[in-house]
């Protein structure tokens, strides 16, 4: 069985999603005693390390990947964002990486962050993001280059590890490709503790994840979506054929956001143009009228932000207003399709409404899958987690009507040239 932990929710439904494009079954639990219950090719566990300070994050990560380790993973992916949202003090890879290797036992750790069908490639160690109609160095990427949290300010990963870490950090590179599976393996295990794979092309996703799938077992790695696609693709399953096209939901969409950034609050206008209910979260009867107004039968958009980081609640009081919206809406009227919007608010936000897992219906809309959640106040309700800059501005008007994958083709090409980072929530 393959494992992964996913250091923000967002992350780990993409990586759940490129599993299963490869063929592979799969769940995701939000608790790592849920593991024991899931029986499907792929087990993952939705966590929030990206955004902990980095000594808070053993006792996030290490019950998890204990946890998948137990239940008989012997290939485990630490999902990380491929924009390589990470630094010394907050959602350190290298810190990953050295639990990981505690847990698993002291080899080399491959990371490949690539993922060529949203913009993001790694060349002789160094990563490279799209940003509209551009591709940048990530440190001279406009979004990454600010960001809040996690500034980025090397692109050569090898670099950005070797500040967050004290393992020996080397790179494989792909001229070295040449050698094939079995020859990158050896490269690997001779390389370093910590490994970086270049990655341009999906066929050099493929043969990364074969050479890491000829090590000897237990493997731990460090990657992107597109390391989760190349894994399925070489383990093969015997998965159904995602559906590529989803119906009308039976009501009215709530969209809570909880995102700083532009591009959301670019599709917030978009809707509140088309006629959908705008409330401001932080309102002190914002609860109230989201519910009223959804009750009544219109889409409802609450956010928190206007495309900037230009309020000063914390994470947690902001995923809380959040929550409680959707709570008190719920209350009113059965909540047909929920979308949550911001990275890690879409972690905090499911965790304080009590969901267990989550397993994908569709993929209508390319990498916004829609998803069904278990447990807790959303059992049963239809979900799309949606990251800050993913998406087209009139995401939220098609994700409330019936689409597929070929209505969706445009977006989703365009929506891979969005970048996922840069929001603080």
């Amino acid at each position: 069985m393959i494992g992964f932990y996913g250091d923000d929710f967002t992350g780990s439904v993409d990586a759940l999603l490129q599993f299963r494009r490869g063929g592979l079954s799969g769940e995701l639990v939000t608790d790592p005693a849920g593991a024991r219950e899931v029986q499907a090719d792929v087990v993952g566990i939705a966590g929030t390390a990206r955004a902990l300070p980095t000594g808070m994050m053993d006792d996030e990560v290490r019950p998890a990947l204990e946890a998948l380790r137990d239940v008989g993973c012997d290939l485990v992916l630490y999902k990380a964002c491929s924009t390589a949202d990470s630094s010394p003090g907050i959602g350190s890879l290298g810190r990953a990486a050295e639990i990981g290797r505690e847990v698993f036992g002291p080899r080399s750790v491959p990371v490949l962050l690539a993922q060529p069908d949203f913009g993001r490639w790694t060349v002789f160690g160094t990563h490279f993001a799209r940003e509209g109609d551009q591709v940048y160095r990530l440190d001279r990427q406009p979004t990454m280059s600010h960001h809040p949290t996690t500034p980025m300010t090397e692109a050569d990963l090898r670099r950005h590890l070797a500040a967050q870490t004290s393992l020996d950090i080397a790179g494989v590179d792909f001229l070295a490709y040449d050698a094939g599976p079995k020859g990158v393996a050896q490269a690997i295990e001779l390389s370093g503790d910590l490994v970086v794979l270049d990655a341009v092309t999906d066929s050099h996703l493929t043969l990364a994840a074969a050479a890491t799938t000829r090590r000897s077992r237990p493997v731990c790695a460090i990657g992107s979506g597109g390391f989760a696609l190349g894994l399925g693709r070489v383990v093969g399953g015997s998965a159904p054929q995602l559906p590529l096209s989803a119906a009308a939901p039976s009501g009215p969409v709530l969209v809570v956001s909880g995102s700083c950034s532009g591009m959301s609050w670019r599709q917030i206008r978009t809707a509140v143009e088309a006629g959908w209910t705008e409330v401001d979260a932080l309102g002190p009867d914002a609860a109230k009228e989201a519910s009223r107004a959804y009750a009544s039968g219109s889409h409802v958009v609450a956010y928190t932000a206007r495309g900037s980081a230009d309020q000063d609640l914390p994470a947690d009081a902001v995923s809380g207003r959040l929550a409680s919206i959707v709570r008190t809406v719920a209350a009113s009227a059965p909540i047909a399709r929920l979308v949550v919007a911001g990275g890690d608010t879409c972690g905090r936000v499911l965790r304080l409404l009590g969901a267990r897992s989550l397993r994908i219906l569709a993929a209508p809309w390319g990498n916004l899958p829609l998803v069904e959640v278990r447990g807790g106040d959303l059992d049963g309700v239809e979900v799309v987690l949606k990251g800050g800059q993913v998406g087209t501005p009139d995401a939220y008007l098609r994700i409330a009507e019936h689409s597929t994958a070929e209505e969706s083709t445009p977006n989703v090409s365009r929506a891979a040239e969005q970048s996922r980072a840069g929001e603080s929530r």
